[in-house]
């Protein structure tokens, strides 16, 4: 059977490839550290020595819109062409072309239908920097083959939050149970608290710091049941629009497991939202 090697959950700054790539006068005075802090973060990939990622993201509406919008989505493609036109414009994200796991994209549909998840499939799906992000900041070569898993956490009706750390316990026993010697790390990206548009957008911190706070106590030390007792689809409005993304991260705890404590843990405060980054190391198997 194929081995979890990695569970990894961080946020998905589009701003961090055009920021870090940047020199001279063009290079803000955050990229250094910011530069400093991903690269000790990616180095927790690199030692699980991975053979294949699932790549757990959020679609922007660019491929997935109002007349079609699946809660919970699997791409099964060989091939997915990514990032678009307005995220290479707006953030200098490059062009990429990223190779898929037909067989582990097909194992966890068919088998995440019978453990009671009525999962959408693409076979035609093109990624966005919620996926693209990770892999330019956690394995920059791109060399390793992807199951994308996309969620909804923008248009609503929204699945709740339990539902996410549900999926997130049951691609874990999927992964596990994939007939194969390959080494797997689950990697999925979400936001602490976040406003888009709106007036705390571009404060000198995230909007609401206090909730940064405890998501990232909740997160490092895996206090699933604890999260889940104050955090509802309501309450996620209060620390910014656009912070319903944290349910990306509950999804990331289910996979880690209720109280395990997250093996790497780090923040950076940027000027309007804190990036944040976890890593788990599963035990071995006896």
């Amino acid at each position: 059977m194929a081995e979890l090697v990695a569970v990894i959950a961080s946020t998905h700054h589009p701003f961090y490839y055009k920021a870090s790539t940047a020199t001279g006068e063009d290079r803000p005075p955050f990229a250094d550290e910011w530069v400093r802090k991903v690269e000790a973060f990616r180095e927790t990939l690199t030692r699980a020595r991975p053979d294949v990622l699932v790549m757990v993201g959020s679609d922007h509406f660019h491929q997935l819109w109002l007349d079609n919008m699946p809660q919970f989505l699997v791409g099964k493609a060989p091939v997915y062409d990514a990032n678009w036109y307005n995220e290479e414009r707006e953030f200098g994200l490059p062009r990429m072309v990223l190779q898929g796991q037909e067989d582990l994209s097909s194992h966890i549909l068919r088998e995440g239908l019978d453990a009671g998840f009525d999962l959408a499939f693409s076979n035609e799906l093109r990624i966005d920097h919620s996926i693209t992000c990770p892999i330019i900041t956690l394995r920059p070569e791109a060399d390793l083959p992807i199951v994308p898993v996309y969620t909804n956490i923008f248009a609503p009706p929204l699945p709740q939050p339990k539902r996410f750390v549900q999926l997130g316990r049951t691609i874990r026993e999927l992964v596990e149970s994939w007939p194969s010697d390959q080494r797997v790390a689950v990697i999925g990206t979400g936001h602490l608290s976040l406003e888009l548009g709106g007036p705390r957008q571009f404060g000198p911190h995230g909007p609401d710091p206090e909730f940064d706070r405890r998501a990232v106590e909740w997160i490092s030390s895996g206090d699933v049941e604890g999260c889940l007792a104050e955090v509802t689809l309501d309450s996620l409005h209060a620390p910014g629009n656009a912070t319903h993304g944290f349910m990306d991260f509950m999804l990331m705890m289910g996979v880690a497991g209720e109280g395990r404590k997250a093996d790497y843990v780090d923040t950076y405060d940027l000027f309007h939202t804190m990036e944040a980054y976890f890593t788990w190391y599963p035990e071995a198997r006896s």
